[in-house]
């Protein structure tokens, strides 16, 4: 039955179903259907599992050379400024070299006093510690969980183990010596590299215009982010500290070090950065304490990544949000915990690769999270759609009025 004409609620007609395209998608050679495009697609897949193991396997050396490179690219302005104003290429390049590598060490070692004195502090919280192990094993026990999974979760609060933890931690910090000689030896040669890129990107434009488009965006791209996300890291980890050692959550500096590098992990370095406060916090102060902690971490997370950094960056990552949550367990597993650091850099650095240096390929930058153009189309449809409506309703309004 047909609704009254005074029904301000009238059904739409349903969209009759979209007809298959009869013709092949422009811009191709007609190569592309069939089961061609299927065996493309699978030899790129087990390529790009090899690629992944071989970067897994020789992940010791590849993570170094990779955060030099980055940290190459986000210096090269400063090296640029320098030369421009007179001073020699190698002096220069050595005087950034070991500017950046200095900011590292000095970082390590204060990360280091930082584990040292969380170290020292961490016998005083163990009966603590292990009270929350029994009681949270008392109430999995009550909702049906196993003994065998109960007992494994409850030891995981023994201090023992977080001793283990930590004091590996520091005996591995002298194990980073090899790490930091790569690091040092690649900061001073990329520099010496990259002074020829400028003219080796003039060089290749006439021939490979696309590569050198790619490659100058990855970049600009790496550049603008690493350098913001440092900043608001900073800043991030200054305020958390501070806040931290005002309700008397104990190890504050190390928290802070831990809110400042997990500020590189976009969508999971929040829930990692907030977890040990959190607990420590319970520890000395209760639930208020708690709760403070996390309105504290919640609304500067709030400001920071959801608000300052999405308006400083810009279009220059331009990753969608679940591309961004994959990349940082890809790299993670490939490189460990500085891969997870280094996720956004890397995933660009693939995407100049595969998507940017290839004109064909560059359809594809809208369904990884370059939005741009698509906000403009959704907006216009968003206009047209609520024109239909004003339509619709003033037509309506005229037919009852008749």
């Amino acid at each position: 039955m047909p609704a009254p004409e005074w029904w301000p609620f009238h059904r739409r007609a349903k969209a009759p179903e979209p007809a298959p395209p009869s013709a092949a998608d422009s811009g191709g050679d007609g190569t592309g259907a069939g089961g061609g495009r299927g065996v493309r697609i699978l030899l790129a897949l087990a390529s790009a599992v090899v690629v992944a193991f071989g970067m897994a396997a020789i992940g010791s050396i590849l993570a170094p050379t990779l955060l030099a490179l980055v940290l190459t690219i986000c210096a090269q302005p400063v090296r640029v400024w320098l030369t421009r104003h007179g001073t020699p290429e190698g002096i220069a390049t050595g005087a950034v070299a070991l500017t950046v590598f200095a900011l590292l060490a000095g970082f390590t070692a204060v990360l280091i006093i930082a584990l040292a004195q969380f170290v020292g502090m961490l016998p005083q919280y163990k009966g603590q510690l292990e009270q929350i192990g029994s009681d949270i094993g008392t109430w999995l026990q009550s909702i049906g969980v196993g003994p065998q999974e109960v007992k494994t979760i409850a030891s995981g609060f023994d201090p023992a183990k977080f001793l283990d933890f930590f004091t590996g931690l520091l005996g591995g910090a002298f194990g980073l010596v090899s790490f930091g000689v790569v690091v040092l030896t690649m900061l001073i040669l990329m520099p010496a590299d990259a002074a020829y890129t400028p003219t080796l990107l003039r060089q290749l434009e006439p021939t490979r215009p696309n590569l050198v488009y790619a490659m100058s965006g990855f970049a600009h791209s790496v550049r603008r982010y690493m350098v913001v996300t440092t900043v608001l890291g900073l800043v991030q980890g200054v305020i958390n500290g501070f806040a931290l050692w005002l309700l008397g959550v104990p190890a504050a500096l190390l928290w802070a070090i831990l809110a400042f590098l997990c500020s590189y992990i976009p969508n999971v370095g929040y829930f990692i950065a907030i977890v040990p406060p959190i607990v420590f916090g319970y520890l000395t102060g209760g639930w208020g304490t708690v709760i403070a902690v996390i309105v504290v971490y919640g609304i500067i997370n709030a400001v920071v990544q959801s608000i300052v950094q999405p308006k400083v960056v810009g279009n220059a990552v331009a990753l969608s949000q679940t591309l961004t949550f994959f990349s940082v367990l890809f790299w993670a597993v490939v490189l460990g915990p500085l891969g997870a650091i280094l996720a956004v850099p890397l995933t660009l650095l693939v995407r100049a690769v595969l998507i940017d240096s290839d004109p064909r390929a560059r359809v594809w930058r809208a369904a990884i999270g370059d939005l741009s153009e698509t906000r403009v189309l959704m907006k216009e449809e968003s206009a047209a759609r609520k024109a239909e409506r004003t339509e619709h309703k003033v037509h309506h309004d005229d037919r009852r009025k008749d």
